[in-house]
Order: C-alpha cells, then structure tokens, then sequence
C-alpha cells in the first residue's frame, strides 16, 4: 500500500472529523475520496453537473493530470478516465449532507464556484486543484491529524490510500466483488480480486465450509 496501513472504519471517522474541524474546505475532498472510492484526478475534475444531491449519486467522466513539457514546465490536462468509460457512483446520505453545506459555503464565497459547469473541489479561483500539491496536502494533514489525536490512533497514509479504504473496508463487510468493482471502475472484477485477494485470507476455508454444509444439507 506504500502507507503503514489501510485505516479501519473508527480510524477513518476520526481523521474525518479532525480534518471537518480543522479545514473544512480540504475536509469536504477527502470525504469525497473515501466515500466513493474515486481516483484522485476523478475528483478533482468533478463538476457540479455531475453531481445529484436529490438522487444521491454523481457521474465519473473524466480526469484531470499533471502533463509535464520538456523545458516548459508542467500543465493540467483533462482527460478521460484511467478506463475510458464513464460510472455512476451512489453517495451516502452524510456525504449527500456535507456536499450540500459545501456547495451553500462555496456559493456564499462566489456564485460561479457552484454553477453546473464549476468544478467541485476548485480553487477559490476555480481552476483545478494540482493533483501533486493536492496529496502533498493531505500528507501534511494526516501528520498534524497523528499529533493532535494521537499517533497510535491513524496510521500513516497517503491521499490514494483512501481509495484502497474504501474498497477494503467494502469487502471486509461482505459487498459483492461487483459491485466495489463497479464504484472503483475497474475494467473488470478479476482486477478488483487480484487487487483485494489479502482482504479475506480465510475466504477459501470458508467456502470450503460452506460447501460441506450443503453436502450435509
């Protein structure tokens, strides 16, 4: 994973609320980021259009990159995403909240910063957020988070760990492969289990059980 680890739900939640307290603004990215299991440039290059509070859901389209220029420096690029298909992907209620407050702060800074073509997590300018700085960012909150609430209370991770979280924690309680498939857009599930297979080491003994139960009926 590259992190110590992959925090569990309470650790999450703590860092979460940390982070609520400490920075709304970056809090509401990385909620978003767990909760959905996006990759980092799908987020950042999500616009308002393609959210739906009342549904509570939002559309995966594109993706936005650091292109770098030999001798002209850097630019942002949007682009398709890592697949090339677009996916729909559910929300949580808490989310579907923190978005709407998000988007009432946003609009009390600047109208355009909600309009249908405004892109979520933007710059108080509404440019896209740089991808680098972004999880340079979200490093640096995570050391101050372990100094404030305890190091033995969150590990160290990095921003695309919050991806791996919310996958982990989605098979740990049983979701189908599919369907976590599906909300991470992978090509296909055989990546997702491929990815995942060190979630449940006990999976096999289990289905073995499983099995001899229904031989004995």
């Amino acid at each position: 994973m590259g992190g110590e680890a992959c925090p569990r739900t309470p650790e999450l939640a703590r860092f979460l609320r940390w982070a609520d307290a400490e920075d709304p603004d970056l809090a509401m990215g990385w909620r978003l980021l767990a909760a959905t299991g996006m990759r980092r440039g799908e987020a950042l290059a999500l616009r308002w259009r393609d959210v739906d509070l009342d549904a509570g859901r939002l559309a995966v389209r594109r993706s936005v990159g650091v292109v770098k220029d030999k001798g002209a420096g850097q630019r942002l690029v949007e682009g398709p995403t890592k697949t090339g298909q677009a996916r729909v992907v559910d929300i949580d209620d808490d989310t579907v909240a923190a978005l709407r407050a998000y988007r009432a702060a946003r609009a009390s800074l600047a109208p355009l910063l909600v309009r249908d073509a405004a892109l979520v997590l933007a710059t108080l300018d509404g440019r896209h957020r740089h991808p680098e700085r972004y999880s340079r960012r979200f490093v640096e909150q995570v050391v101050q988070a372990r100094k404030a609430v305890g190091e033995d209370q969150l590990p160290r991770i990095r921003l695309h760990d919050l991806r791996h979280t919310h996958a982990t924690l989605l098979l740990a309680a049983g979701e189908p492969v599919k369907v976590v498939s599906e909300r991470l857009g992978h090509a296909n599930a055989t990546i997702t289990l491929t990815v995942y297979q060190h979630v449940h080491p006990g999976m096999g003994r289990e289905a073995a059980d499983r099995f001899a139960a229904l031989l004995e009926g």
